[in-house]
């Protein structure tokens, strides 16, 4: 691998692990509790994974131009592992037992505050 190209994927990867830090900031200041951040599941890795009251979100952080761009970056197949892996991760936790489970996006994009879509793909 080229050491450009080296350099392209760690600062792609350091603008990812910030972007995911500006979201969970954003969705701390709605209430929301993180219970953490970049999770490895059989099923997915999970961005971030939040809760508030009786709601667990499954959030996918996205940087893009435009939300509609950050919508479309999550493909049908992405979206049914997020959900199976939030699934079972709240059937894992005993303390997760009651929790409806969502599957959320953060759109970010340059110059402008995030954008969090609660139940972003509800009914696709």
């Amino acid at each position: 691998m080229s050491q450009v190209r080296s350099a392209r994927g760690a600062a792609a990867r350091l603008c990812g692990r910030r972007g995911e830090a500006r979201a969970a900031a954003w969705l701390m200041l709605k209430g929301y509790r993180i219970l953490g951040f970049r999770l490895a599941t059989p099923m997915a890795k999970i961005d971030l994974l939040a809760l508030r009251g009786k709601l667990l979100s499954v959030v996918e952080v996205q940087q893009r131009r435009t939300l509609e761009e950050a919508l479309e970056a999550v493909r049908t197949d992405q979206r049914e592992r997020l959900r199976r892996a939030g699934a079972h991760i709240a059937a894992m936790r005993p303390a997760l037992s009651n929790v409806a489970v969502r599957l959320d996006l953060i759109a970010l994009a340059p110059g402008r505050a995030p954008r969090h879509i609660p139940d972003a793909w509800a009914g696709a």
